[in-house]
């Protein structure tokens, strides 16, 4: 009868344990999640400015590689404002821009205007920044976004902030009344890579950098679903001797992490 009982128990523990899973795993789905648009109507110049701090350090990624770490520039240790009129008259400026608002506003959509010394992709000479465009994959920041964070910018060095409030929401499809954007579905490994900027801290295929571990071999030292799960869950467990910065992806579809997972479990990943 103990043995019953035990057996009994085991089986009971075991299928709770199976039951928590699947109230985990719904929770990735296979398309990727609706941003709600911004009410601008609601907006106030203090509420304008704390959104693009709020997207400064979250969705618009600012602090991946602008901090401490020497990435690119730590933007909050100096008076941006200041800085972007002495970039624009720096004879390596290739830029159109005319004053700092337009300046921050173009650095993040043509990051390659102007590169600051010592920041270039690697062999450029400095003519080419490794930042993607704000407004593209991976970041995909709206127009209301980055005026948000160039207002954000102004405020936090105590200049004025010349950035209007926005008067209409970016055009969208919508739904019951907000606007619903969807990033397109990578088709391969390589365009997820692509799509979500793992180049920019990662050597993967012809791509080098330091910043975060190798993915070129990095099937030969994870396992398949150890790869998946540094992805799900990028803060879980900290490849030792890099920094936490590894963001998370919620717009990453189920197969997009499937087609990159199976793709980095190879034992190289040096050629596509």
């Amino acid at each position: 009868m103990k043995n019953l009982a035990k057996t009994l128990g085991f089986s009971v523990a075991l299928i709770l344990l199976f039951a928590s899973v699947t109230y985990v795993l719904p929770q990735m789905k296979g398309e990727a999640p609706v941003d709600k648009a911004v009410d601008v109507g609601e907006l106030t110049m203090d509420s304008f400015i704390a959104l693009g701090e709020n997207l400064y350090n979250g969705k618009g990624t600012c602090t991946l590689c602008h901090n401490q770490l020497g990435r690119a520039p730590d933007l909050l240790t100096f008076d941006v404002g200041k800085v972007s009129l002495e970039r624009i008259s720096d004879s390596q400026y290739q830029g159109k821009a005319k004053d700092s608002e337009s300046y921050l506003r173009e650095s993040m959509l043509q990051p390659s205007a102007y590169v600051v010394k010592g920041f270039g992709k690697k062999g450029s000479n400095d003519t080419e920044s490794p930042m993607p465009a704000v407004d593209q994959a991976p970041i995909q920041l709206s127009e209301v976004e980055i005026s948000a964070i160039v207002a954000y910018l102004q405020k936090k060095d105590g200049n004025a902030v010349t950035v209007a409030l926005p008067k209409a929401a970016p055009a969208a499809g919508k739904k019951d009344g907000v606007a619903e954007t969807k990033p397109p579905q990578a088709q391969g490994p390589e365009e997820v890579i692509a799509k979500f900027g793992c180049a920019a801290c990662h050597s993967i295929l012809k791509t080098q950098s330091a910043i975060g571990p190798s993915l070129n071999d990095v099937g030969k030292r994870l396992k398949i679903d150890q790869i998946r799960a540094s992805i799900i869950d990028p803060k879980a467990e900290i490849a030792k001797g890099f920094p936490p910065i590894m963001p998370d992806f919620p717009t990453m579809t189920v197969s997009e992490l499937e087609m990159v997972v199976k793709f980095l479990a190879q034992p190289t990943t040096a050629q596509p």
